[in-house]
């Protein structure tokens, strides 16, 4: 009875001009393709949320790499002599706003500027180099670490990429800041101008929470941890503290990461520590303040534990046509607060200088 009945169904799916067999092979095939996209899937994400258990500085690092890929930021190296310099660009130069040399601060990388230049327009040239002993900079000793040191370097390193040609516009913070000011008032000729973020190298008229800090281990020739340089996550998170007015709250993994890639460099991150506050470094900006020529913007963020924004009307009274920007709520890490409104100021500031230039030209 049951062979009769297989065969009447049988002999139904015929008279209907359906494969039912076939069908139900083509549905296996679609589940079993199903299943191996899903494992595709998974696979990925399985191997990413391992390496951040596992390896949560590696994944920090192959994060950056993404959001460089994906800001069309290309990592090159150039040489002098045989002294090798990291960096990443985007563009050419020759556009319609001067190109971009994007300096960062100490302990940093150059990557430290990607949430910048996600909010700089796509055809802008931009250049963000690794100091002097940084990331993937050649790593020397003291005489290039200490403030001219480092502009040395920098004007080396402009000339190795032909930046020289036409004159750029010079972005630096914190140290960095220290350093494009010092740069400006050497190299004025190369220069269409100059951002200073929270610069280090003036004399504050006040002093912020980590310059009192720094005077108290002074006395004790700065014995026990540097605030700057940590060396466990409680310490990192201090410093997230001291460098940032908006908390920021990060996993326990994320932090790990973080101090799993600084920790290996706190040698070289403490030899470059003292040389710039050392007593040639110190005030290096403040002693060159009258050599810059060239148009000055200062953007700083009004609640810097680090350096005090009274460093603005510093920079304000000595550069009286300099442009002075405070950001309201935030810290001395104007780049990771405030990075919209930081790139918007710089591009404004770029764009109102090549008017005043042309109608300049316009008026010879």
């Amino acid at each position: 009875m049951w062979v009769k009945d297989e065969e009447e169904e049988r002999s139904t799916w015929r008279a209907s001009g359906t494969d039912r067999p076939k069908r139900t092979r083509i549905g296996c095939a679609a589940m079993e393709l199903i299943m191996i996209s899903g494992c595709i899937l998974v696979l990925p994400v399985f191997a990413f949320i391992t390496s951040f258990m596992f390896w949560p500085g590696s994944t920090l690092k192959a994060y950056n790499w993404y959001l460089r890929r994906r800001l069309g930021l290309v990592v090159r190296y150039s040489k002098s002599g045989s002294y090798r310099f990291c960096y990443s660009s985007r563009g050419t130069p020759g556009g319609a706003t001067p190109s971009l040399l994007l300096l960062h601060g100490f302990s940093a990388s150059k990557d430290m500027w990607l949430p910048i230049v996600k909010h700089l327009p796509r055809g802008q040239h931009v250049v963000c180099v690794d100091m002097p002993g940084h990331e993937g900079t050649t790593r020397t000793g003291a005489e290039d670490y200490c403030i001219q040191g480092q502009v040395a370097r920098v004007h080396q390193f402009v000339k190795s990429i032909g930046l020289d040609k036409r004159p750029f516009h010079l972005v630096g913070t914190s140290m960095g800041g220290n350093v494009a000011g010092v740069y400006a008032a050497h190299h004025p000729a190369h220069l269409s101008g100059v951002t200073l973020m929270c610069p280090a190298g003036l004399v504050y008229p006040t002093e912020s929470e980590f310059i009192v800090r720094l005077r108290e281990m002074e006395k004790t020739q700065l014995q026990g941890s540097i605030p700057l340089i940590p060396t466990t996550t409680q310490e990192l998170e201090s410093m997230l503290k001291l460098c940032c007015y908006t908390p920021i709250s990060l996993p326990k993994q994320l932090l790990r990461g973080l101090l799993d890639n600084r920790v290996p460099n706190n040698d070289f991150y403490k030899e470059v520590f003292m040389e710039i506050v050392g007593e040639k470094s110190r005030h290096s900006l403040q002693e060159i303040l009258h050599l810059i020529t060239s148009p000055v913007q200062v953007i700083w963020g009004k609640e810097d534990q680090v350096v005090d924004v009274s460093g603005a009307a510093v920079l304000q009274a000595a550069l009286p046509n300099c442009q002075v920007e405070l950001i309201d709520n935030c810290g001395h890490s104007v780049s990771l607060e405030r990075p919209r409104k930081s790139a918007n100021l710089i591009m404004d500031f770029l764009s109102k200088k090549e008017v005043n230039g042309g109608n300049a030209k316009k008026l010879s």
